[in-house]
């Protein structure tokens, strides 16, 4: 009796601290949503209604003409949600959160942040825009740029309107049903195609959890949190809706089909990934390994694999951050197969430190109103600033982790 009565009030105990971090998290949810519209360009206006004017305005004169406020509102929202996280990994590691509990979460941060305004990127405006080069002006992307249609009124909103089509084929034939949906309205278009967004999200999230189940099942609710719920993937995969999601997506699905030996649809789920975005291609050394492995040895062996994705991923990371500089939704490349190693401190605890000091990389921008010298310089000492505070973490909770 007296058992049942402990588990009884461990159970309630357990009900309140549930309901207390989903409240918590669902505010920090709600500062988000709302500072994403802080961001909103002044040349565009999202919807006609006249009530929306008043709201717009107030949200961008706090976005474009208090800097100061805003940037501590992102700020003070980016702590909160990190810390929020922080209590996420640590309830999920002692199983006070389950998966269920875990995919509630996810289900809310999909459901508030797919109605947040792209903020901290205009990439999903050029993905708008290079299908619809196709499907307003009937001309090919790769051979024709923004710039060619200076009469275009979304041109107005746009950035990089100097380039061409940079990305893969598949890209553009998934995008361009999307652009036909929109019937030319903006908004309607815009959410399409971050509905696209949170279909990588969600997708790599399911496929994720598949794989930790295969690979450290005992980790595998863990491994889930650490991906979807780091602030830094929900906000460049659902608020500022990078296609990198899309492409990791699509990469996770060959990692999972590879796992089951379907060699001929994993090599085509990598080419599908390929296809969006050329970064991936850097895994295909480790799938090429996977399939030798089973021709002679008759098994794959998992730890070499996932080294070997984990690898080529950060040289794509570092190889894309030398072509230009280093952006925070780089990351993405590399976050979906950190929870593959939960078990290393000297994966997991970069992952996350890397993760805040790229979210910190925006305060500049928001602050100043623009990536003018010397914030290059400043951004890439935050970088290397946080590589540096990485390693030294990581290095002092080895030390005293085998002293204890």
């Amino acid at each position: 009796m007296t058992e049942k009565i402990s588990n009884f009030k461990f159970q309630i105990s357990n009900f309140r601290f549930t309901r207390l971090l989903i409240s918590s998290y669902v505010v920090f949810l709600t500062s988000l949503l709302c500072y994403s519209f802080t961001q909103v360009d002044l040349n565009l206006t999202l919807s006609r209604i006249d009530i929306w004017f008043g709201i717009q305005d107030f949200f961008q004169h706090i976005g474009y003409y208090n800097r100061p406020f805003s940037t501590g509102w992102y700020l003070i929202t980016i702590a909160g949600l990190f810390i929020l996280y922080g209590v996420i990994l640590y309830a999920t590691r002692r199983n006070s959160l389950s998966e269920k509990h875990v995919w509630h979460i996810i289900t809310l941060t999909v459901v508030m942040l797919f109605l947040s305004y792209p903020a901290f990127s205009y990439d999903l405006f050029n993905y708008m825009f290079d299908a619809r080069i196709v499907t307003e002006h009937g001309a090919n992307p790769y051979l024709h740029k923004a710039l060619d249609y200076p009469d275009d009124p979304w041109i107005t909103f746009m950035r990089w309107t100097h380039r061409t089509y940079p990305y893969g084929p598949v890209w553009l034939f998934l995008t361009v049903p999307l652009s036909y949906g929109g019937m030319k309205i903006f908004l309607m278009t815009m959410y399409l195609f971050k509905l696209l967004m949170v279909g990588g999200y969600v997708g790599s999230a399911l496929i994720l959890s598949k794989i930790l189940r295969k690979v450290t099942p005992e980790k595998a609710t863990f491994g889930l949190a650490f991906f979807a719920l780091n602030p830094l993937v929900i906000i460049e995969s659902l608020v500022s809706a990078h296609h990198d999601i899309v492409m990791m997506f699509f990469a996770l699905v060959a990692v999972y089909l590879l796992l089951e030996r379907k060699f001929f649809t994993a090599f085509l789920a990598i080419g599908a990934s390929i296809g969006i975005k050329f970064a991936t291609v850097l895994m295909t050394p480790a799938f090429v390994i996977a399939f030798i492995q089973v021709l002679w040895i008759r098994r794959i062996q998992r730890n070499l694999l996932f080294m070997l994705i984990l690898a080529g991923m950060v040289i794509a990371v570092i190889i894309a951050s030398l072509r230009t500089q280093f952006q925070p939704w780089y990351l993405l490349f590399v976050l979906p197969f950190t929870p593959v190693f939960i078990v290393h401190p000297f994966v997991t605890l970069p992952a996350v430190l890397i993760s805040f000091t790229a979210l910190i990389m925006y305060v500049p921008f928001l602050y100043t109103g623009n990536w003018d010298p010397p914030i290059p310089v400043i951004l890439n000492g935050m970088v290397l600033g946080g590589i540096i505070l990485a390693i030294f973490t990581s290095a002092i909770y080895s030390i005293i982790h085998k002293k204890l």
